[in-house]
């Protein structure tokens, strides 16, 4: 079995999809439509076997599920044909205005696509399909796991900003602390610094003019 999951969606709502296997893959499916950013693209998703290929275009997304045996050339093809079909069926308005699920309506049809995609797609559709693959020259693989997993890592990114600047508020709340304590003990240096200073001037008048500077006075 090639093609084991696909569906039609309005960002990361699904509107109509059908699945040909006993496996749920809704986590890594939701988890992928999540992460697709708004603007145009192709891409291919890694998920252990299995690859996640998706066409989004003015905030619709079509995605399908395969077996990694049958590379990319016809699950894009397979794509480019739902979404044909799918903006066919229902107009700018219906696919906008539908809830959750609101087409699934059209999931016999997905399912009808994809038995036929895996037994014999149509020549010209995989043509055309090669020439616009051959444009994108691009198109990346990403690992579901480590999607999965970003969002442990970003928390605990998080966590370590958090001790990060708490220590750092710590870290200005001592010095500003310390500069506080060497100020004063500056100052108090420097007045007996100049009591011994004054001291030390009021010795060596005295012994020139007494202890009373009578003589020098007079």
């Amino acid at each position: 079995m090639s093609l084991i999951h696909a569906l039609a969606a309005r960002g990361s709502v699904i509107l109509a999809e059908h699945s040909a296997g006993a496996h749920n893959f809704s986590n890594a499916v939701q988890t992928i439509l999540n992460k697709i950013p708004p603007n145009n693209s192709k891409l291919t998703y890694v998920w252990e076997q299995y690859l996640f290929h998706y066409v989004s275009e003015g905030g619709l997304t079509y995605m399908v599920m395969a077996d990694d045996s049958v590379g990319r050339r016809m699950p894009f093809s397979f794509l480019a044909e739902l979404q044909h079909q799918f903006n066919a069926a229902y107009s700018q308005d219906t696919i906008f205005d539908a809830p959750p699920y609101g087409l699934n309506e059209f999931s016999p049809r997905i399912g009808e696509l994809m038995h036929q995609f895996t037994t014999s797609p149509p020549t010209d559709v995989l043509t055309q399909t090669r020439e616009e693959l051959n444009q994108v020259r691009d198109i990346m693989v990403h690992n579901v796991e480590q999607i999965l997993s970003r969002g442990e890592r970003i928390e605990l990114l998080v966590d370590k900003t958090d001790n990060l600047s708490g220590q750092a508020w710590a870290f200005r709340r001592g010095a500003r602390d310390v500069r506080r304590r060497e100020f004063w003990k500056n100052q108090r240096i420097l007045a007996l610094s100049i009591f011994v200073g004054l001291l030390l001037l009021y010795i060596i008048v005295a012994q020139f003019c007494g202890a009373g500077l009578n003589r020098c006075s007079s």
